[in-house]
């Protein structure tokens, strides 16, 4: 089942317009985050963030929210499903065995750390591994067809949801940019800022060279404030080849 698209509105620039904070105090937040634990050690098979949300009766935001504090505490994984047929794979999470802790933060770290400091330049090959993976999480149109902007930006917000981020669609001025609040990867972020946010920016770039979009992301502008990156988006410098 494909995840639905989260409803964006457009806004004037303001960086208060959506908060990375937990929408629950304590006590809710610890029985939220407990229902939706039991909710997927009773489905071995993973589920995807909008399944989840409907089973345990909270916003999809909400969701995401708690299950990057469980994958955080290696209760819970996140991965891609491999799809048999024709289609987008999905991200789905899953309750991780209570014998054994996995900690994905440290083989994120570790592989990170290793591409800075040994590739001669680890910019560009984060960049073109972010781009394969976004070609990867979008399905491709039909040939000589495309993608048109709207379209093509909201499957985008959904791959970037669906990772984790929490991103807003923003107009500022002329230019349209994409707030991504809540970085799912945050601390390994702060240490290789250069690695991770070339993987993002181009994981953006390839999904939208994927849909054949009419835009591209320009860039990225990691940690405009502490929970916040922009990415701008602008025209592709060549037209995608059907």
């Amino acid at each position: 089942m494909i995840l639905t698209i989260q409803s964006v509105k457009m806004s004037s620039v303001d960086h208060t317009t959506l908060s990375d904070e937990e929408p629950q105090d304590g006590s809710r937040a610890g029985a939220s985050r407990l229902r939706i634990l039991q909710t997927l050690r009773q489905a071995p098979e993973g589920q995807g963030v909008q399944e989840l949300a409907e089973q345990v009766g909270l916003h999809v935001n909400t969701v995401r929210f708690h299950l990057d504090r469980l994958v955080a505490e290696g209760m819970v994984a996140r991965h891609v499903e491999e799809r048999s047929e024709p289609g987008r794979p999905r991200l789905a999470f899953s309750a991780v065995g209570r014998s054994g802790k996995r900690s994905y933060r440290l083989l994120a770290e570790i592989l990170v750390s290793f591409v800075s400091g040994t590739m001669p330049d680890a910019v560009t090959a984060a960049t073109e591994a972010g781009r394969t993976w976004g070609h990867y999480l979008t399905e491709r149109p039909p040939p000589y067809r495309g993608t048109d902007e709207e379209d093509s930006v909201s499957e985008l917000l959904r791959i970037l949801g669906d990772i984790g981020f929490v991103p807003e669609l923003v107009q500022s001025g002329k230019r349209r940019e994409i707030w991504l609040r809540h970085c799912p990867f945050r601390e390994v972020a702060e240490a290789h800022r250069d690695v991770v946010c070339a993987v993002h920016l181009g994981l953006m770039q390839g999904a939208l060279a994927e849909m054949r979009a009419p835009l591209t992301a320009d860039r990225l502008e990691p940690f405009v404030e502490p929970s916040l990156c922009v990415a701008r988006l602008g025209e592709p410098a060549n037209r995608y080849p059907a």
